[in-house]
């Protein structure tokens, strides 16, 4: 639940001003370069820059327009093209999402942290201690987040999440607010979602660095995956497990899916069509993935879990023959980084997956995953 609960609430929204200009649609502009996100168009104009979101859930369709106003401009420049306007740097942001929280650690703008919500799912050390200490609130839940303690901080933005059929943000598209949608975690590839770390370097007044961390990303991202070439075909794999009664399969144009076949390994359903997660009973699970030959889940728990609390979990998994055979990866999201980090270091999870699925290859060990005995 953990996982679903992030899923819905990534993404973000941003104010300052007014909440939306009406005018011409910019002409020329300088367009940057995107190596791998496909949703970002980003146009760089004298005194403003442009940024539109792909719909993710509709093909050809502009999910949100965003016209980012440096501070340093003073008033609002005269003839600006349509879109929510937002003036950078943000300094003052509430964040929904531990990855995002962990992505302006790594920025260096943690005190552009004014506020988080869901804080029990962020396991970030010195966050959690600035909230202890009163520099950082919390706002409650993600899904029902505290409104008028939120209008009070008067922060400049709010991380949180669009999804497919959302109906919006509650309570929060009434504000005056203007919202940017960050549908990252939508994008096919794992270094598609990672690049948008430079759309949140633009909001916060950190360019340069965001694409220097890219730049390392998408360079051992890369290394990795020609090693991954090199060696002989990996493993087939199984990824998550049981929540209720459904098992959330991530989809075949998933990052799942692509982070699987970039470390050579073959994906149980990598040919399915979808980019986010699929919900499906145990018996479709079983029929498809369980002859797999590994099996990886996350879990969140104070202390490790065996095959055997798998087993009293759901007698089912006996039918898996990963399970019968040891070849069960848990990754404890509790103790390991896991959502704060793999989002926009898909490098280092890659290289678990490396590792996985080519049985022999050590890279320096596991990060994430440990074998469930």
């Amino acid at each position: 639940m953990r996982h679903l609960l992030i899923l819905l609430s990534l993404g973000v929204l941003l104010s300052c001003g007014p909440s939306r200009r009406q005018g011409a649609v910019a002409r020329g502009g300088d367009t940057l370069r995107m190596h791998y996100a496909t949703l970002l168009t980003i146009v760089r104009h004298q005194h403003f820059t442009q940024v539109s979101i792909s719909d993710p859930w509709k093909q050809g369709a502009i999910l949100k327009r965003y016209v980012l106003v440096p501070k340093a401009e003073g008033a609002l420049p005269q003839g600006l093209p349509d879109g929510v306007v937002v003036r950078t740097p943000v300094e003052r942001s509430i964040v929904f999402t531990t990855a995002h929280c962990q992505l302006l650690w790594w920025l260096g703008v943690q005190r552009a942290v004014s506020g988080v919500c869901d804080l029990k799912y962020i396991h970030i050390p010195e966050l959690q201690e600035a909230v202890r200490q009163g520099r950082i609130a919390d706002c409650g839940n993600g899904m029902s987040p505290m409104t008028e303690k939120i209008i009070a901080m008067k922060p400049e933005a709010l991380l949180i999440s669009p999804f497919e059929n959302s109906g919006g943000h509650g309570g929060l598209d009434k504000l005056d607010i203007p919202i940017i949608e960050t549908a990252d975690y939508m994008e096919r590839s794992a270094l598609g979602r990672a690049e948008w770390m430079r759309f949140y370097g633009l909001l916060y007044g950190r360019e340069r660095q965001a694409d220097s961390l890219f730049r390392v990303v998408a360079s051992e991202y890369q290394r990795l995956r020609r090693k991954a070439r090199s060696l002989p075909r990996g493993l087939s794999v199984l990824t998550e497990r049981m929540t209720g009664n459904v098992w959330y399969c991530a989809g075949g144009r998933s990052t799942v899916g692509q982070l699987v076949a970039d470390a050579g390994g073959r994906y149980v359903f990598a040919d399915d069509a979808h980019s986010g997660s699929v919900p499906l009973p145990f018996e479709q699970v079983l029929a498809r993935g369980g002859q797999a030959e590994v099996w990886t889940f996350k879990f969140d728990a104070d202390h490790p879990i065996t095959r055997a609390d798998l087993l009293a979990e759901y007698h089912g998994y006996s039918g898996l023959a990963a399970y019968r055979t040891g070849e069960v990866y848990g990754c404890n999201c509790k103790k390991k980084h896991y959502f704060e980090e793999v989002s926009f270091r898909p490098d280092w999870l890659l290289r678990d997956a490396v590792q996985l699925l080519h049985p022999g290859v050590n890279l320096g060990g596991l990060r994430y995953y440990e074998r469930i005995r």
